[in-house]
C-alpha cells in the first residue's frame, strides 16, 4: 500500500526519518502539502505555538493520522479539535528499548567531553538500572570503567551484579557517591538530593538523563558548586540519523498493527 507522509520540521532527526520512510516506498512531502498526506510526522519537541499545530492539523484531510513524541494533553486537544488523532510513538516499548542505545552512547560522549580523564579506570556511579541504565553500564564496563549501580529492587541489583557491576541500594547512595569520579542518573525521581551531592568529591561530574524535571536537585548543585548537566534528547543530538530511522521504523510498525487490527 502506498503511503504518503507529511514530515514537519527540518531538524536532522526529522530529515533522517523522512529519508528512511522514502526507502520503504513511502511518498514523503513537507508541511506545505499536508492536505494530501495520509500521515503526518510531527516534530519533537512538540510546541503547538511554534509550529502552528492547530492550523497545520486543520489543513489535513479527514482520515489523516498524526504521529508525535511525548504528546501532551494540550497537543491532543489540538488534534481532537481538528478531528485528527495524534499517536504518541514514545508509548511504543520497542522505541524506548532502541533509544537506550544512542542515549547511552551520547552519555559516553558527554563524559569524555566534559572530564579530563579516560573512562578506563574511572569509578562511575549509575543510578537506576532500567533500559538506559543497563545500556550505559555494559558499555562502561566494555571501556574498563569501574561501575557501581544504585537500584531500589533486589532483583535489579542482582541483574547488575550478574552483568559485572557492583550494586548498592539507595540507602548506600551517599557512600557510593563519595567514591565516584562521575555520577549518571537515569531514575525519574529526585534521588540525587542535597545530601548525596554534598558527599561528592570536588570536581565530580553529574549527568542526569531522566526526563523533566530530572532526578537531581539542580538548585543544590549550583549552591554547592557541583557541575550537574541535565542531558536530554541525546539520540537526536549525537545520532540524528539513527534516531530518525528508529522513529520511522516505529511509526510504520504502529501503522501495520493498526491495519492488521482493522
Amino acid at each position: 500500500m502506498q503511503r504518503t507522509f507529511s514530515v514537519v520540521g527540518g531538524d536532522a532527526r526529522q530529515q533522517a526519518a523522512g529519508r528512511w520512510l522514502e526507502k520503504q516506498g513511502c511518498t514523503v512531502t513537507g508541511a506545505e502539502e499536508v492536505y494530501r498526506a495520509d500521515y503526518i510526522l510531527l516534530p519533537m519537541p512538540l510546541d503547538a505555538h511554534r509550529v502552528g499545530l492547530a492550523r497545520l492539523l486543520r489543513a489535513a484531510r479527514p482520515g489523516t493520522v498524526a504521529f508525535g513524541g511525548r504528546v501532551s494533553e494540550a497537543v491532543q486537544a489540538a488534534g481532537q479539535a481538528a478531528g485528527i488523532p495524534i499517536w504518541d510513538y514514545y508509548r511504543c516499548d520497542q522505541l524506548a528499548q532502541w533509544n537506550a542505545v544512542p542515549t547511552a552512547e551520547g552519555c559516553l560522549a558527554l563524559l569524555l567531553q566534559n572530564r579530563p580523564r579516560t573512562l578506563w579506570g574511572s569509578n562511575v556511579l549509575v543510578v537506576g538500572y532500567g533500559r538506559i541504565g543497563r545500556a550505559l553500564a555494559v558499555r562502561l564496563l566494555g571501556l574498563k570503567a569501574q561501575v557501581t549501580v544504585a537500584a531500589r529492587r533486589p532483583g535489579v541489583r542482582a541483574q547488575a551484579m550478574a552483568d559485572g557491576c557492583r550494586a548498592v541500594d539507595f540507602a548506600q547512595l551517599e557512600k557510593a557517591a563519595a567514591q565516584a569520579d562521575c555520577v549518571v542518573n537515569t531514575a525519574p525521581a529526585l534521588v540525587l538530593t542535597r545530601g548525596v551531592l554534598e558527599a561528592l568529591q570536588p570536581g565530580t561530574l553529574v549527568v542526569d538523563l531522566a526526563s523533566e524535571p530530572g532526578g537531581t536537585d539542580f538548585a543544590a548543585a549550583r549552591a554547592l558548586g557541583v557541575r550537574a548537566m541535565h542531558a536530554l534528547s541525546l539520540p537526536a543530538r549525537f545520532a540524528p540519523e539513527t534516531a530518525g530511522e528508529l522513529v520511522g521504523r516505529t511509526v510504520l510498525q504502529m501503522i501495520r498493527e493498526r491495519e492488521e487490527g482493522a
